[in-house]
């Protein structure tokens, strides 16, 4: 790789609690830092300091403090400011969470995870849809983290498929040694669902599903921790403390009706847990075959599938290489060679 490419990644992401994107930013700045000359920019007022503590090593924090709700206001208005009189000179830019800010010289490459936010405004800034577009449209390569998103940007956002690279997410290598872990919370056999509860994760679905004869639920995402219902809920966890919560379960369970890649169905098999999950064309494809799989929406299907699951569980050491193939590096050298394509 070339270590002079000097490239401004979007960190706005880092900021807060870590979400998906936010684990995909931090991921893909760390494994990048060693072979490209990374700068970072928040888009914020109140992280902007915390940014410039917390960045990884090899890194250069740039950019004043400046609120993302007044740029995005003027990025969809027009090309002012260009990101370089924030940032200084870079040869790309790089949009890790679905928008693109203009440029007057450097090279841009929007990440875009999933179009949810297209069949339900209620999942975004009422801005976003036509902010992604524009910079879908900006973009000299889009990155997706699964082919069947690549697939939905191309039809849905009218862009080319010779402009978009597909850029798998990847695996902290510490999930393939996790520990369950046991305490007075959390029973000895359980469901497990990871994330945030949305009407998109299909936890309505979920929770319809589940029968006497199944082990009872724990969802481990943000919130606070409590009992109800039959259900336990974790409230946001550590990474340390979310791998033993998912090692020790008897089945991860992704219900989703939109996903754009399905992290948590890797991690699960990393740890030799099995999955049941959606029946997406993202999550057919990052589970390859390693997962037990029911329509979307159906929650007798589900439960039917969680059912032949447990009882007939599959190969775990199957599921576990299957996911050693997915790594950050493997993502960083994807994204770095749509940067070359960018500049080329």
């Amino acid at each position: 790789m070339a270590a002079d490419l000097r490239v401004l990644l979007d960190a706005t992401p880092l900021l807060g609690p870590r979400t998906g994107i936010g684990r995909y930013t931090a991921s893909l700045v760390a494994a990048l830092a060693s072979d490209v000359d990374v700068r970072l920019i928040g888009f914020s007022t109140r992280g902007w300091w915390r940014l410039r503590t917390e960045a990884p090593a090899g890194t250069h924090v740039v950019g004043p403090p400046i609120p993302a709700r007044a740029l995005r206001m003027l990025w969809r208005g027009g090309r002012f400011p260009p990101v370089e009189m924030l940032s200084g000179p870079v040869e790309v830019v790089h949009g890790t969470n679905f928008v693109l800010p203009p440029s007057v010289r450097a090279a841009g490459v929007v990440t875009i995870h999933d179009l949810a936010f297209l069949d339900d405004p209620s999942l975004a800034e009422p801005d976003l849809p036509a902010l992604v577009r524009l910079s879908a449209q900006r973009a000299r390569v889009v990155c997706t983290p699964t082919a069947a998103v690549a697939d939905q940007v191309a039809e849905r956002l009218a862009v080319s498929p010779e402009k978009i690279a597909v850029t798998p997410l990847g695996l902290d290598p510490e999930w393939f040694s996790a520990a369950p872990v046991r305490d007075g919370r959390i029973p000895p056999e359980y469901l497990l669902f990871v994330g945030a509860e949305g009407p998109r994760k299909g936890l309505d679905v979920l929770r319809a599903a589940l029968a006497p004869d199944l082990p009872p639920l724990v969802i481990a995402g943000p919130g606070a921790a409590r009992e109800a219902d039959g259900v336990i809920r974790t409230g946001y966890l550590s990474d340390e403390r979310l791998r033993g919560v998912v090692a020790g379960a008897s089945a991860l369970v992704l219900p989703s009706r939109e996903e754009g890649f399905g992290l948590p169905v890797l991690e699960a098999l990393a740890c030799g847990v099995l999955v049941v999950c959606s029946d997406l064309p993202a999550l057919r494809e990052v589970a390859d075959g390693h997962a037990t799989f029911a329509p979307a929406e159906d929650p007798l299907a589900l439960r039917e599938a969680l059912r032949q699951a447990l009882a007939s569980p599959p190969d775990p050491q199957a599921g576990r290489a299957h996911a050693k193939s997915f790594t950050w590096q493997r993502c960083a050298n994807r994204t770095h060679a749509a940067y070359l394509r960018a500049i080329a």
